[in-house]
């Protein structure tokens, strides 16, 4: 049964900050920041540390960073326990607490983006935190994963009729369906769906690259890949290669620093190794048309194979495998197309023939 909003309302091209996003147009690539700004105690030392993402993603070419804006408060329980796969004694919800990222950073970061021609971006995980990027003017909302159910948190977001990038970690079809419907019927159709694996790290055989065309064609939107493997490249070229035009990926300065999503991400070589890869992906991908390149044409004249005389023939000569041979032309001249060989055999010489001349009609006693 298909939603309330027609599929036809459906964008199969959405834009962000006047970059297109869809079918034709190059992957969207965003450098997720996260929470790995927090290297210290210091709130100076953290802030210093947010720049130098953003400073990090700009240098590395991706046209999006993304941070997250959550508290506690409004995330977890205070006696929800400890998250396992962090493997701390510290309740997550004390963990998240000093994770949060101050909401008067916003305007600053903000701006160091406009000022190195970034795209900022922010997850907010309540509706408070939406808010607070309004402010400063978020071209789009990013929805984790885990915030895929939280319907109040999808109707304020879609509400802003701003583009809407949505994760699908740890979610059903159904669960998608019911958040692009609640998206939907707010009004809001330019959205786009990530495929993602919300284990950190994720590991290869959990990936499940081909959920991304599958997810395209039965939701006629956008699709990428929000990535949480350790291995730069693998994910997200295999992503591109099936058609993802998004790629999100974590990034930090150094995997040995505390907090729970530095350890799996990537450094700042692989991130600008992985856009560089991308980018070239993408031109070898090139488009379905298959035919002669320009880029050809030079060997495509050289190293064609035509008919020649395979040593001297007389008039009145017999054509067989005997004297006659298929050879690659270089800078001589033109014989017939090797698909006369067949005709040519048991045909007589039109007139005698040297040694390698190229073998014409002329030559053909008919």
């Amino acid at each position: 049964m298909e939603l309330r909003g027609e599929r036809m309302q459906r964008k199969e091209h959405i834009e962000i900050a006047g970059k297109a996003i869809g079918k034709g147009h190059p992957c969207f690539i965003i450098a997720e920041a996260g929470s790995n700004f927090r290297i210290s105690e210091d709130p100076k030392i953290n802030f210093k540390q947010a720049l130098k993402l953003i400073d990090i993603a700009a240098d590395a070419k991706a046209d999006a960073v993304k941070f997250q804006l959550y508290r506690a408060q409004k995330l977890y329980l205070k006696n929800s326990g400890n998250a396992d796969y962090i493997g701390k004694e510290k309740s997550i919800f004390d963990i998240i607490k000093e994770m949060e990222l101050p909401h008067e950073w916003l305007p600053r970061l903000k701006e160091k983006c406009d000022k190195r021609k970034i795209i900022f971006l922010c997850s907010p995980f309540d509706e408070e935190s939406a808010d607070q990027l309004e402010k400063v003017d978020m071209p789009a909302y990013k929805i984790a994963s885990y915030c895929i159910t939280h319907e109040p948190l999808l109707r304020h977001i879609a509400k802003k009729g701003k583009p809407i990038i949505m994760s699908t970690g740890a979610s059903t079809e159904k669960e998608i369906r019911r958040a692009v419907e609640i998206i939907e019927q707010e009004g809001n159709y330019r959205y786009c769906l990530m495929q993602c694996t919300t284990k950190y790290p994720a590991p290869m055989e959990t990936i499940n690259l081909r959920t991304i065309p599958s997810l395209m064609k039965k939701f006629g939107v956008p699709v990428g890949l929000s990535d949480h493997s350790r291995i730069p490249h693998v994910a997200p070229l295999g992503a591109v290669a099936l058609g993802a035009k998004l790629i999100e990926k974590h990034y930090t300065t150094d995997n040995g620093l505390p907090g729970p999503d530095h350890g799996f991400a990537i450094l700042p070589h692989e991130l600008e190794n992985m856009v560089k890869d991308i980018r070239n992906l993408e031109k070898a991908l090139g488009n379905e048309t298959k035919g002669i390149l320009k880029e050809e044409m030079e060997l495509y004249d050289f190293a064609r194979s035509y008919i020649y005389a395979k040593r001297n023939i007389k008039k009145g000569e017999v054509y067989s495998p005997a004297n006659i041979i298929v050879l690659r032309k270089g800078k001589r001249e033109k014989g017939l197309e090797p698909s006369y060989y067949k005709y040519v055999l048991g045909k007589k010489a039109a007139k005698n023939v040297s040694e390698q001349e190229p073998l014409t009609k002329e030559c053909i006693d008919r």
